[in-house]
């Protein structure tokens, strides 16, 4: 287990919750850089090194898409404290990432602090086609691969038929250049970002998990990503006004 706490939940991750909630968001703010950027990159890149089958998930087939997402984080990398020059990115940990393009979402799961979902239009749905997901909140990524909105979220009771249409209609809906975001509240036994696995309904949860989550449109494959920023706290720190980067 690995103990990456933040020092508050941001403020505007603490009122309504409910499914699906979103807000617009800016642009280029589906990204962000926060106080903990440090060790949870240290974290990605140990559970890519010794658990890649179980976080990412990158077949030839979304390589077109990924490629086009890892074009559109590079863009916006240098107002979030990075710089790119040439095939490499410095990090603003001090790390230097080399550009893979052949491996675009391995190479973003050593650049970003999000999970990135990509999802792709296969008849009236949208399917998981690719992803790098090192901090599932007690879900596996293998159990979703290829599976429809509809179905991604069960067994969650919160997702019933009606809200999984809302949710579709918003993925068939967000413009390029005009993301989405909302987020979500969890309580967990313990503070370890990667949760594959259901927690004990009957342990005590004294850590408060909230994850930004955001809906943007890549222009040209027209792939919806969706992007998932974690904070974990202790049970006194709930919230805090600062915005990250």
């Amino acid at each position: 287990m690995s103990v990456i706490l933040h020092s508050a939940i941001p403020e505007a991750l603490t009122g309504n919750a409910a499914l699906p909630g979103t807000r617009p968001c800016d642009p280029d703010d589906w990204l962000r850089v926060d106080e903990v950027y440090a060790p949870q990159m240290a974290y990605r890149a140990a559970l890519l090194r010794d658990k890649r089958a179980a976080v990412l998930f990158a077949p030839d087939d979304a390589l077109d898409p990924a490629r086009e997402l890892l074009e559109e984080t590079l863009a916006i990398l240098p107002v979030k404290g990075f710089t790119v020059a040439g095939g490499t990115v410095g990090c603003p940990d001090g790390r230097e990432v080399q550009i893979d393009r052949n491996a675009p979402l391995l190479t973003l799961g050593h650049l970003v602090q999000e999970d990135l979902c990509i999802l792709e239009k296969r008849g009236s749905e949208h399917v998981l086609t690719g992803a790098a997901l090192c901090f599932p909140a007690s879900w596996r990524l293998a159990d979703k691969v290829g599976r429809p909105l509809t179905t991604i979220h069960d067994p969650v009771p919160a997702y019933d038929g009606n809200i999984a249409a809302r949710v579709q209609r918003l993925f068939d809906g967000v413009q390029v250049g005009r993301p989405l975001w909302r987020f979500n509240r969890l309580r967990y036994a313990d503070p370890d970002l990667h949760q594959p696995v259901r927690q004990d309904p009957d342990a005590p949860r004294p850590y408060h998990r909230s994850e930004r989550q955001c809906i943007l449109r890549l222009p040209r494959t027209q792939a919806v990503v969706f992007t998932i920023h974690t904070y974990v706290v202790g049970d006194p720190a709930i919230a805090s006004p600062a915005p990250p980067r």
